[in-house]
C-alpha cells in the first residue's frame, strides 16, 4: 500500500509512478458515472468509504502498528473528514448526476486555484490580482468547456454549481490540514479515520434519501465502489504522496495532465463530446493552474516560505 523511496533523484520509476497517479486520479469521475447507473450517489459514496476505510486502517493499525489518535486529534480528524469527505465527496458526487464525467475531471483540476486564493485568504493577505486572475480563469475554462453540454442534455447549471461547492470545501479542507499540528500522526492514519468519520456523518442522509429501488448491487455497482476505493482513494492518493517525498515541485505538473486524462478516458468509456470548446476550455483551466503555481512576486515572499515548510511537515509525515 505504501510506495518505498528507494532512490533520491526522479527517474523511471518517477516517470510510471505519476502516470499511475494521473490515470488513476482522472479516473474517479467515470467510475462514478458507471456506478450511477445502477445506485443513488451517497449509496456508491458511502461504500467507497467503508471499503477505503477499512483498507488503509487494517493497514495501518494492524500491520504497520501506527499509533491511534489521541485528545485533540479526534476532533481534528473529524473536522477534516466533515469538509473533505461529508461535504466535498458527498456534494461530488451528487453533482456527478448532473454533469458529464469531463467536467467532473475539469472541475477536480480547478482545485489548486481555490486553495491557492484561501491561502491568501486565510493568512489575511490582499489576494494579488495574479492570484484573482486565474481563479477567474479557471472558471471561465470550466464554463467554456461545458457550454456545448449546457445546450444540451449533458451538463445542468445546478451540477455545476454543486461541484464547485464541493471543490470550495476540498481547499477548506486541503487549508485546514496544512495549518492544523498533526503532532507526528501518520498520514495513512489520518486518511483513514477521516474517510470512516466523514462517511458516518454522511450515513445519516443516505438513509433519509435511500430507495431500495434505485440501487441494484451488480457488477457495475461493485466495480465502481472497488475502483474509487482501491485505486483512487488508495493507491492514487499513496501515489501522489510518494510523488510529493521524491520531487515536491515537480509532482505538482502530475495535475495539470488531469483534466486531459480525465476528458480521454470520459470519451472513452462514457462516449461524452469532445469539442473546440473541450480544448479551449482545458487549456484555460491549465494556464490559470500555471499561473497560481508560476513565480510569486516579492510581496508573496513570507507566503512561499510557510508553503514551503508546510511541505516539509507534510513529508514528516509520510516518513
Amino acid at each position: 500500500m505504501a510506495f518505498s523511496p528507494s532512490f533520491k533523484s526522479p527517474g523511471l520509476k518517477w516517470v510510471l509512478i505519476g502516470v499511475i497517479f494521473t490515470l488513476l486520479w482522472s479516473s474517479a469521475s467515470t467510475a462514478t458515472k458507471i456506478g450511477l447507473k445502477v445506485a443513488q450517489p451517497l449509496t456508491i459514496a458511502l461504500m467507497r468509504f467503508a471499503i477505503a476505510s477499512i483498507c488503509m486502517l487494517v493497514y495501518a493499525h494492524g500491520i504497520r502498528r501506527y499509533p491511534f489518535p489521541r485528545g485533540r486529534q479526534w476532533k481534528m480528524i473529524t473536522n477534516y473528514g466533515f469538509f473533505n469527505i461529508t461535504v466535498y465527496l458527498g456534494l461530488y458526487v451528487l453533482a456527478m448526476k448532473d454533469v458529464t464525467a469531463g467536467i467532473g475531471a475539469l472541475a477536480i483540476a480547478t482545485s489548486p486555484i481555490f486553495i491557492g486564493l484561501l491561502s491568501i485568504i486565510f493568512l489575511k493577505q490582499v489576494p494579488p490580482i495574479k492570484i484573482m486572475a486565474a481563479l477567474l480563469l479557471g472558471l471561465l475554462g470550466v464554463i467554456i468547456a461545458a457550454y456545448p453540454l449546457l445546450i444540451g442534455t449533458g451538463v445542468s447549471i445546478k451540477g455545476l454549481v454543486i461541484i464547485l461547492a464541493g471543490m470550495l470545501s476540498y481547499s477548506v479542507a486541503s487549508i485546514y490540514f496544512n495549518k492544523m499540528d498533526w503532532q507526528g500522526l501518520k498520514i495513512l492514519t489520518i486518511n483513514g479515520w477521516q474517510t470512516l468519520i466523514g462517511g458516518a456523518l454522511l450515513f445519516p442522509f443516505m438513509l433519509l434519501t435511500y430507495k431500495s429501488s434505485a440501487n441494484h448491487f451488480d457488477q457495475h455497482f461493485w466495480i465502481s465502489s472497488g475502483w474509487l476505493a482501491i485505486f483512487v482513494s488508495i493507491i492514487a492518493i499513496q501515489c501522489w504522496l510518494w510523488l510529493l517525498k521524491s520531487a515536491p515541485i515537480k509532482a505538482g505538473m502530475w495535475l495539470y495532465l488531469c483534466p486531459i486524462f480525465g476528458f480521454i478516458i470520459a470519451a472513452f468509456f462514457m462516449h461524452d463530446p469532445l469539442s473546440l470548446y473541450t480544448l479551449a476550455g482545458v487549456v484555460l483551466v491549465l494556464i490559470a493552474l500555471v499561473m497560481v503555481r508560476g513565480k510569486k512576486a516579492k510581496g508573496e515572499k513570507a507566503l512561499q516560505q510557510q508553503r514551503a515548510s508546510l511541505i516539509k511537515s507534510q513529508q514528516a509525515l509520510i516518513e
